[in-house]
């Protein structure tokens, strides 16, 4: 059975406990990464996941806290031996800016490299992201700082729907995106400009019908003083749950 893994929950400053707010989805076909920030083959160990088996990486916006560690994947997998090509998905914005960030670094120039794919996403609605034999993957733009995509994950054969708003604000198109899903992961930066605080995706995942709530992409410690949970419980009826690193959610 495919399964969706946490590999990290914090908004852009993480703690020994948190790493910044990433996933991986693992299913017979192999692994698709959602974000790559810091050190991808250790996170990915921790939560016994095979660096190896990495196929698809999707990658939501260009901000550090979600692609600082694509330079380390791409040169620990040529580091070793990796022949099989790795697809990138994303918007032209955030890819056209991997590809210059990578040229920092000559990867043009590292020998007997492996094939990269990049797929670039229309900024558009439920736009279809990858198909596999358990699941489609649909991404729509939500409203950040920078141009930026949520996810929707549907299993075949009577699995879960999960919806990812990952960075936003209350829009829309995140309703539309998590519209009748089982879970729906939301982030809870705070009212903030680009972002969205615990009561306002409680909010969204009561216009969309979902069947529960998970907070993530959140401030640690003393930076956020309010129960999270309680806060999403104002505005929405149904399951609230902190998002915690390695957690695991079977599709």
């Amino acid at each position: 059975m495919a399964k969706l893994v946490i590999l990290g929950s914090a908004g852009s400053v993480p703690d020994i406990e948190h790493d910044n707010t990433h996933m991986a989805i693992v299913d017979t076909e192999g692994v698709i990464l959602i974000d790559c920030p810091g050190t991808p083959i250790v996170r990915l160990a921790r939560a016994n996941i095979p660096f190896e088996a990495i196929s698809d990486l999707i990658i939501t916006h260009f901000h550090p806290d979600h692609v600082s560690g694509v330079p380390l994947l791409l040169m620990n997998m040529w580091q070793l031996g990796r022949k099989d090509p790795l697809r990138i998905y994303g918007l032209h914005h955030c890819l056209e800016r991997i590809e210059d960030m990578m040229g920092f670094y000559h990867w043009d120039n590292w020998p007997q490299f492996f094939p990269v794919a990049f797929h670039r996403l229309p900024e558009s609605e439920r736009v279809l992201v990858l198909e596999k034999e358990g699941l489609i993957i649909y991404s729509s733009p939500v409203r950040h700082l920078v141009p930026t995509i949520g996810l929707r994950i549907e299993a075949r054969d009577g699995g879960q729907t999960i919806a990812y708003s990952c960075d936003t604000e209350p829009c829309p198109s995140v309703v539309r995106l998590a519209s009748g899903a089982d879970i729906l992961i939301h982030e809870a930066t705070g009212a903030i400009v680009g972002h969205s605080s615990a009561s306002q995706a409680g909010a969204i995942a009561r216009e969309a019908e979902v069947d529960r709530l998970l907070l993530i992409h959140y401030h640690l410690g003393k930076q956020q003083p309010v129960n999270l949970v309680a806060q999403a419980r104002e505005t929405y009826p149904g399951e609230v749950e902190l998002a915690h690193d390695l957690m695991e959610i079977d599709l």
